[in-house]
């Protein structure tokens, strides 16, 4: 039985979690680094690269952009703390609905072959 017949997409969707989460937490550590540039990821369309055949990781490299700043700063820095700060606690939460899930399901599973 492959892995996605046990956990679905969740499993795809905690991984391209996991990697926003990384690219958001850089993008915060570099608030104050002149010339950095904010990236995120665009959620669904890595998911949805990543079912339909694609690897994870090239779906997450396709699906990562350079984000919009609403105001420029003087030094060339396109982090907007707030924005990611924001986008990071949305990510976490959802990320730990996902692992939530996944605890669920591992546990059913273990009790199925327990026979309990």
């Amino acid at each position: 039985m492959a892995e996605n017949d046990l956990f679905g997409v969740h499993g795809t969707a905690l991984a391209v979690r996991s990697q926003r989460m990384a690219l958001l937490a850089s993008n915060i550590a570099n608030a104050s680094t002149p010339g950095y540039k904010a990236k995120d990821i665009d959620f669904g369309a890595a998911l949805k690269s990543a079912e339909t055949g694609s690897s994870i990781d090239r779906g997450i490299v396709a699906n990562t952009k350079y984000r919009l700043p609403t105001q420029m700063s003087m030094d060339g820095n396109t982090v907007e703390l707030a924005t990611e700060q924001t986008a990071f606690a949305e990510n976490a939460v959802a990320y730990q609905t996902t692992l939530s899930f996944l605890n669920g399901r591992i546990g059913t599973i273990t009790r199925a072959l327990k026979g309990e």
